[in-house]
């Protein structure tokens, strides 16, 4: 019968050796610094994972969504024709100017007996055409003098932001105003032309610098080094990765130029057509019956309110998951 082993012995066996331990102690760091296999998602797709959980995302592309919609769709579903004045038996100058809420007319009529609900819903599309079309031209202006900006350099550089400058100097509003004040007769082209002159500026300074970061980018230098020619690496390398952040600013662009277009409209620079009603035109109108029928000017100024706070929730929450330094 052999002798009983001791215990002190046998936990000296089970345990490892000190070659054991150090070999386990390399396998577990090899194992922690290992690379995931998980597959990477692009740029637009990470953005997109992060937006569809943000509520605020969600909110103003839910009133940017209802608002285009409202838009296209709106002289289909206006209840009255807006040239039409079914309330004209209704006002009286001296007792009732202003036609309130009844029957067939929620919202009421205008001093002219036109249905109001049926011109705030036709107004929706006035506003978005201005909207649209100024800041599309400001984006072509702008990245027109951003590239040659940042493409040249030099004193090209220098003279088109020295230019800009200038226009960033005076306020955006009173700009607006002159360029607007200069046309023959007052027209939604005015509008257009006037608020998307003021945007240029703002796109051109942001373009030239997202380009100038590019032109020191290793992609760059590389394709330099391979004697790609000079327009090929603008067009194909440093306009393409320089645009998003352009693109961002001008959907936050877009809420400046609604309001920017209703000011204007309300100062008398926008189209006087009222066969044509525009928010802004409505709340000019609205000013004589202020005190008499404030919900006049109340309905237009709230939709402008509500759409431009749509555009600017929708705007800022790209640029906080588009922007690596913001990206939550």
């Amino acid at each position: 019968m052999s002798d009983p082993i001791d215990p002190a012995v046998a936990e000296d066996v089970r345990r490892p050796s000190y070659g054991q331990r150090r070999r386990d102690r390399i396998d577990a760091l090899a194992q922690a610094g290992a690379v995931d296999d998980t597959p990477g998602v692009s740029l637009i797709r990470g953005a997109w994972l992060r937006l569809r959980r943000n509520p605020v995302f969600l909110t103003g592309a839910a009133i940017t969504v209802c608002f285009v919609v409202l838009a296209i769709i709106a002289p289909w579903i206006a209840p009255w024709d807006v040239t039409a004045r079914p309330l004209l038996d209704e006002v009286r100058p001296q007792t009732n100017p202003v036609p309130g809420p009844q029957p067939g007319h929620p919202l009421g009529g205008d001093d002219r007996g036109r249905d109001l609900l049926s011109r705030l819903i036709v107004g929706s599309r006035q506003t978005l055409i201005v909207g649209v079309f100024a800041t599309l031209f400001g984006l072509i202006g702008g990245v027109i003098l951003g590239t040659i900006a940042g493409a040249i350099g030099g004193a090209v550089d220098s003279l088109v932001m020295r230019i800009v400058d200038v226009m960033l100097s005076i306020p955006s509003l009173l700009l607006a105003f002159t360029v607007a004040s200069l046309a023959r007769s007052p027209s939604q082209w005015t509008l257009i032309v006037s608020i998307a002159i003021i945007q240029i500026p703002i796109f051109a300074r942001l373009l030239r610098g997202s380009m100038l970061a590019q032109r020191s980018s290793d992609h760059v230098l590389a394709a330099r080094s391979l004697g790609v020619k000079k327009r090929a690496i603008v067009f194909r390398h440093m306009l393409p990765n320089s645009i998003g952040p352009v693109i961002v600013q001008a959907t936050l662009s877009l809420a400046v130029a609604i309001i920017d277009a209703a000011a204007l409209s309300f100062l008398g620079l926008g189209n006087p057509d009222q066969r044509q009603p525009e928010w802004g035109q409505m709340l000019g109108l609205a000013q004589r019956y202020i005190s008499e029928a404030p919900h006049l000017a109340f309905y237009p100024a709230g939709c402008i309110i509500v759409v431009a706070l749509g555009f600017t929730l929708m705007g800022e929450s790209l640029r906080e998951a588009l922007d690596p330094k913001t990206r939550r």
